[in-house]
């Protein structure tokens, strides 16, 4: 099996400057076929294929949902595909066929949050609650800012399966279909300071982190030079 696709949502917006370095990234480091934009691409990105959808505004999970479904469904996206964001950053090469990652077992993430609630931690408990009500009595979190490799089939499944837009789906995908992986800890970097880990093989940001902080100069320094998926026109 030659290498897979990477599909991306994208949200409204012709000013995406962290899409522009995640596809820099992919290019770079990430072995694939095409890369699929799902929702809206930026007239910049023609170099991507382009899969659109109807965007319904907020909650954003209404259209990441919408979104999955619609490169599940697109008989020329490959399957597997990898399923990316906008803000994920390949900072090292990977292997052809990408490993899965997972965060560990969602009661930890619980500990380590305490009582405290946010709507996120709330479908995070959701999730758990429907898993556990399955019968998966300690399931894990896929719910990490790196690529995730994708079957259709059972992502659908998860799709039709999991209650409601706002759960996380890539962690009720890997419970319900067992696709185990490696853990890790989630490379989202919140702040402008320093204190992220230099050498991580992936990174994501905030939108201030990555422009005004110093993940963000790290990002853009490494992937100075416009990749294929970039008109030929520079900014």
């Amino acid at each position: 099996m030659g290498p897979w696709d990477l599909v991306v949502p994208v949200r409204e917006g012709v000013h995406n400057e962290p899409l522009r370095y995640a596809l820099r990234s992919w290019a770079a480091n990430l072995p694939h076929r095409h890369v699929w934009i799902v929702g809206f691409r930026p007239w910049w990105a023609a170099g991507a294929r382009h899969i659109q959808t109807w965007q319904r505004g907020n909650p954003g999970y209404v259209n990441t949902t919408a979104a999955m479904r619609a490169a599940c469904e697109h008989p020329e996206v490959s399957d597997p595909f990898v399923w990316c964001n906008d803000d994920f950053f390949v900072m090292r090469p990977q292997p052809e066929q990408l490993p899965v990652y997972h965060r560990g077992p969602v009661r930890e993430l619980e500990q380590q949050v305490g009582p405290r609630s946010t709507p996120y931690l709330a479908e995070m408990r959701k999730t758990r609650d429907f898993l556990v009500g399955l019968g998966h009595e300690d399931p894990v979190s896929y719910d990490l800012h790196v690529p995730l490799p994708v079957e259709k089939v059972g992502m659908l499944l998860a799709l039709d399966t999991a209650p409601g837009h706002d759960a996380h789906k890539r962690t009720v995908y890997g419970v319900l279909t067992g696709i185990g992986g490696t853990r890790m800890t989630d490379v989202k970097v919140q702040r402008r300071g320093p204190q992220f880990d230099t050498e991580s093989p992936f990174l994501s940001t905030m939108p201030d982190s990555f422009a005004n902080g110093a993940v963000g100069r790290l990002i853009r320094g490494a992937f100075p030079e416009p990749c294929p998926y970039e008109s030929g026109r520079r900014r």
